[in-house]
């Protein structure tokens, strides 16, 4: 080990590890293979289920911005994009 590396703060559990128990949620999360083709990516991981699945998902989409918008919109800090969202919402009456 290198005398500069600090260790992890919790220590790597190997899931093929026989102590670990599986619970019936992690087989509903679980990556679904069959052969080398993925059928159905994980959902979240092995201990921390993942974000629910939104009923009206946003699409990525590129747009291009004035330059002086997109600083506006930065300005206020994380979240932007969602305001940027809330915004044209609100100006399309939705």
């Amino acid at each position: 080990m290198n005398p500069n590396t600090k260790p992890a703060s919790e220590p790597w559990i190997d899931p093929d590890d026989d102590d670990i128990e599986w619970t019936d949620d992690m087989f509903r999360r679980a990556a679904v293979y069959k052969g080398n083709k993925l059928i159905r990516p994980a959902d979240g991981t092995l201990t921390k289920p993942g974000r629910p699945k939104s009923a009206d998902p946003k699409q990525q989409v590129t747009l291009r911005l004035d330059s002086a918008v997109l600083e506006k919109f930065r300005a206020t800090g994380p979240g932007w994009q969602s305001r940027i969202n809330a915004e044209l919402r609100k100006v399309l009456g939705l």
